[in-house]
């Protein structure tokens, strides 16, 4: 902002040498407005500036192009499982799916209070496939080695597979999927470019992909239920294999299908995997509490949360984590992006 006050300095002065000047005979009272006003000046320029952050639950979008973000308030939470649930969760699962379950829970343990410390933003949906295009559009991107696909329960490499091509109809306005880790992490370098050359008024941190514990609070919601809307699955709240969906077992769903949680997200469970910024470990013990990324374990893997298309219901727990290869794109991972705004 511009330096005002030799400007509201000197207006005092010509208002006080025309009132002497000219004999004009001003009360007390419009002179004190008067004054009030030129003195507030420059606090008016600097509401106006962009300079305030963005207050929570507000949502803001840096360019055209750019996802829409919703502002995350900080708070704390207790991540993870405890004993109690994971037998309650265990008990509903069938016995074919019982050693994988059992072998997913043990690694949202223990549950431990996690505290974040600032306000922060979160994609209001996964990134789509139409906002992935114009990553690969203005950059020339290409993600190579093709995309594995899941299909009546088996895993299989299709090299011609790709963001454009995973294995089921898509709208634009579905979550794009077949990305890696990588691609996630190029479309980020992207937006932050564009951030850099647009000169916007949020420059106050960078997009990134959120942390493990960032992930679960967004997806939490201030909630401590298994998911955000309750106890249950019930019907018609995600896209998964048991959820009730037009989509279930077909594909992922366009982003705005389901009802938003109550920080005003999409789709956190179900329709797609999405990757975060940590790399994975097999349980909580020496894990970070201040909500950071978890860069030290095994980063040759990182943590994706969320469940997919292709998910049993079970999968669809806020706590549910998983890892994968972060070279490896497939039909049901995507991502979400976060930015720091403090």
């Amino acid at each position: 902002m511009a330096d005002l006050s030799g400007f509201v300095i000197t207006g005092r002065l010509q208002l006080y040498s025309l009132l002497i000047v000219n004999g004009v005979q001003v009360s007390i009272l419009l002179t004190a407005i008067l004054i009030a006003l030129l003195i507030c000046v420059p606090r008016v320029v600097a509401a106006d500036s962009g300079a305030i952050p963005p207050q929570a639950g507000s949502t803001f979008r840096d360019c055209p192009n750019c996802p829409e973000m919703v502002v995350i308030p900080a708070g704390e939470f207790l991540m993870g499982s405890l004993s109690a649930e994971t037998e309650r969760d265990l008990a509903a699962v069938s016995f074919f799916e019982s050693f994988m379950a059992k072998k997913h829970m043990s690694a949202e343990h223990p549950q431990h209070l996690v505290r974040i410390g600032r306000p922060f933003a979160l994609g209001k949906y996964p990134v789509t496939r139409v906002e992935f295009a114009t990553f690969v559009r203005d950059t020339g991107y290409i993600a190579t080695g093709g995309c594995t696909f899941f299909d009546n329960h088996r895993y299989r490499i299709n090299p011609e597979g790709g963001w454009d091509n995973p294995g089921f109809p898509q709208t634009n306005r579905d979550p794009v999927v077949c990305v890696s880790w990588q691609d996630a992490q190029a479309y980020i370098t992207w937006l932050n470019d564009k951030l850099r050359t647009n000169r916007t008024q949020r420059e106050e941190g960078k997009y990134r992909l959120p942390t493990e514990a960032e992930w679960e609070y967004g997806a939490r919601a201030n909630q401590q239920t298994p998911r955000w809307w309750g106890d249950e699955i019930g019907r018609g709240n995600a896209d998964c294999d048991g959820c009730g969906s037009l989509w279930d077992e077909k594909g992922t769903a366009p982003v705005d299908s389901f009802h938003a949680n109550q920080f005003g997200l999409y789709d956190v469970l179900g329709t797609a995997w999405e990757w975060t910024e940590d790399c994975w470990n097999t349980d909580y013990k020496v894990a970070p509490s201040d909500g950071s990324a978890w860069t030290v374990g095994d980063c040759s893997e990182r943590v994706m949360r969320g469940g997919d298309w292709s998910s049993s219901s079970w999968v669809l727990r806020s706590a549910n984590r998983s890892e994968m290869d972060m070279t490896v794109p497939t039909n049901y991972i995507g991502f979400r992006v976060a930015k720091t705004i403090y």
